[in-house]
C-alpha cells in the first residue's frame, strides 16, 4: 500500500469519520468560539516510536478547511521521541478544535500500527523470512492500517478477497478437500493468479504440494511441525507461517526457515501510539 494510492482513497473515508464525530455541529467550539480567528496549534509526541500517516492528519483539516495550513518536522517512517515537536497546524481555530480527536485518531492508531510492526520486523532481520499483515484490520480502516503496516517495516498480503486467492479450513471443507480446493481454484482463476492453501498437519502438506500450489501456509503448527513441512515442500511451493504470532512469540518461528510469516497481531493488537494537539493560541 503507497501514499499515493492510499490519499486517493482516503477523502470518502476520513469524511464518514467526521460526519460520525460532527453529525450537525460541534456545539462546544460553537459555544466558545462564535467567529473565525486564526490559530496555531503544537503537534506533539508524547511516547517514542514511529511515525504513520501525517498525510492523513492534514487532511482531516483540509477537508474542513482547505486553507488550513500544516507544517511537519517529520516523516512518515521516522522514529520519534517523547517530547518532540512533531509539526504545527494553522488556521481557523474552530477548524483546528473540530478537527483535533479526529485527526489525531488517524494518526495515532497508524503510528502505533507502524512502531508495533517495526519491532517484529527488527527481530526478522538477517533471515530471510518476510514479515506480512492480514485482512484482520479494522471496518473502513484497512487502507490506512495496511499502509501502517509498510511505513513500519512490513509488507502487505493480499488487500481484499478480490485481490488473491487463499483457501482456508472453510474453503477445503467446502470443495471436499484439499486437492479438490487446488483443482476447482486452478480451473476458475486466471492463470495469473498465484494459489495459496492453509494447511494444518503434514498430510495436508503432502497434498497440497502434490496437487500443486503455489504458496502452502503452515496454520497454528508447532515449530518441529513447520521445519519438517518445509524440509518437505522443500522449495516446490513458497511457505507461509501463520497462527497467533506475536511479538512474544516470533523468536520461536524465525528459525524454521518459512519464506513469510503473517501475523494479525500487527493490525488487531498494536497500541496506539500517544500523540497529542497542545498549546493552542491566536495568532
Amino acid at each position: 500500500m503507497n501514499p499515493i494510492t492510499m490519499m486517493m482513497n482516503a477523502d470518502e473515508l476520513i469524511l464518514l469519520a467526521l460526519k460520525e464525530d460532527i453529525t450537525s455541529e460541534d456545539i462546544t467550539t460553537n459555544a466558545v468560539m462564535r467567529e473565525k480567528k486564526m490559530g496555531e496549534v503544537e503537534l506533539l509526541c508524547k511516547q517514542n516510536g514511529v511515525i504513520a500517516g501525517l498525510d492523513v492528519f492534514a487532511r482531516v483539516f483540509q477537508l474542513l478547511d482547505p486553507d488550513t495550513e500544516t507544517e511537519f518536522y517529520v516523516k512518515d517512517g521516522d522514529r520519534v521521541e517523547k517530547g518532540q515537536l512533531l509539526g504545527l497546524v494553522k488556521g481557523d481555530i474552530r477548524v483546528l478544535l473540530s478537527g483535533e480527536r479526529t485527526a489525531l485518531n488517524y494518526l495515532q492508531r497508524m503510528s502505533g500500527i507502524a512502531t508495533y510492526t517495526r519491532e517484529i520486523a527488527n527481530l526478522l532481520e538477517g533471515s530471510k523470512t518476510k514479515l506480512l499483515d492480514t485482512r484482520k484490520t479494522t471496518p473502513n480502516m484497512r487502507i490506512f492500517e495496511k499502509y501502517a503496516v509498510k511505513t513500519g517495516g512490513g509488507n502487505n498480503h493480499r488487500y481484499n478477497l478480490s485481490d488473491g486467492i487463499l483457501l482456508k479450513d472453510n474453503h477445503i471443507s467446502a470443495a471436499g478437500g484439499v486437492k479438490h480446493a487446488i483443482e476447482m481454484a486452478k480451473e476458475y482463476a486466471p492463470f495469473v493468479r498465484k494459489i495459496e492453501i492453509e494447511t494444518e498437519n503434514m498430510e495436508m502438506v503432502k497434498e497440497a504440494v502434490e496437487a500443486g500450489a503455489d504458496i502452502i501456509m503452515l496454520d497454528n503448527m508447532t515449530p518441529e511441525e513447520m521445519k519438517e513441512a518445509v524440509a518437505f515442500i522443500n522449495g516446490r511451493a513458497q511457505t507461509e507461517c501463520s497462527g497467533n504470532v506475536t511479538r512474544e512469540n516470533i523468536e520461536k518461528v524465525i528459525s524454521v526457515g518459512v519464506d513469510y510469516i503473517s501475523s494479525g497481531a500487527l493490525t488487531h493488537s498494536a497500541p496506539i501510539l500517544d500523540l497529542s494537539l497542545k498549546n493552542l493560541h491566536e495568532v
